[in-house]
């Protein structure tokens, strides 16, 4: 398999709503980057083949002027576009629904285009190369065997947080060897001090948790394998949806699928370690200390002034 280039899927179909905007096409330096043009950029230097972006089919235009046409020009191109009315034979949306059905969803959306390993990461992350190197390595080294033979760039939990506002993050317990037991997803987590909190009523009671707790940022890799079992969860789900606390806002979340293949014991996920410091622009009132970051960077020489020049 070490002749295999891994693909690259990026979920840009979000708008932002908590950001406001289009965040994915929004630039982070003086030179007009991207945080998608760096992890483009650390992939493409690291050994991917191609990039699919998963984007609304309304931001096509938008999105190509603003970054995909520029990033072709140095590593192949496709687009897979996310839709809320895109559900299975049998099933309806709910009347009064705006928003797609989760992550989930997005990677299956460009199913057509993924005959090889692949690599999921989220838009507006920056992740470091660090991570892109480990899941790059990885991809091309394993296969699956009486399991589906995963991968996901775990994050300290302290690493990702933003004095902003609350994220979402998938918790993750390790075992002693380095593979995920389970992730469960949390939608509102603030930092508490060195530590963490989250609340699963509004704000009414807190948790608390680790700041060592090891997180999942959507940065996983996948073999072709994943595919007909995100159809299968998808469908799943959408049998569920009636039942679920909020049918117009619940989402299939991509760690949620992946947590119930491993208590079937039909995958196993190695856990690759990253102590890069993540940062992303969750609101826009981090843009300031991420394009600072970006700047330091550079400055160090990580970085190019210019990307693709």
């Amino acid at each position: 398999m070490s002749d295999i280039k891994p693909a690259l899927v990026i979920m840009a179909a979000g708008m932002g709503s908590r950001y406001g905007g289009l965040k994915q096409i929004d630039p982070v330096d003086e030179e007009g980057d991207k945080i998608l043009d760096f992890s483009i950029y650390d992939a493409l230097q690291t050994g991917f083949g191609k990039v699919v972006f998963i984007i609304k089919k309304e931001n096509e235009k938008d999105f190509r002027e603003a970054l995909g046409d520029r990033v072709a020009e140095h590593i192949p191109v496709e687009y897979a576009f996310q839709s809320l009315s895109a559900v299975p034979e049998g099933f309806k949306v709910p009347e009064k629904r705006s928003k797609p059905w989760g992550t989930a969803q997005a990677v299956l959306s460009a199913r057509e285009l993924l005959d090889t390993p692949f690599a999921v990461i989220n838009a507006d992350d920056f992740y470091g190369r660090t991570a892109f190197k480990e899941m790059r390595d990885f991809l091309v080294k394993t296969a699956d065997d009486e399991l589906y033979r995963y991968g996901m760039a775990g994050f300290k939990l302290k690493n990702t947080l933003t004095e902003n506002g609350s994220v979402a993050r998938g918790i993750c317990k390790v075992t002693e060897d380095g593979y995920l037991s389970s992730v469960t997803e949390r939608t509102s987590i603030e930092p508490d001090g060195e530590d963490a909190r989250y609340t699963e009523d509004g704000g009414k009671t807190w948790q608390p948790l680790s700041g060592d707790s090891i997180v999942s940022m959507n940065f996983w890799g996948f073999g072709p394998s994943i595919l007909p079992e995100l159809d299968k969860a998808f469908k799943l789900f959408l049998e569920k949806l009636p039942e679920s606390t909020d049918p117009l806002k619940a989402e299939c979340y991509l760690p949620m699928v992946v947590d119930s293949l491993i208590r079937s014991r039909l995958a196993s996920v190695n856990v690759l370690p990253t102590f890069d410091k993540w940062f992303g622009v969750t609101y826009r009132e981090d843009k300031k200390s991420v394009s600072s970051a970006i700047q330091k960077l550079k400055a160090d020489g990580i970085y190019p002034e210019y990307l693709w020049k």
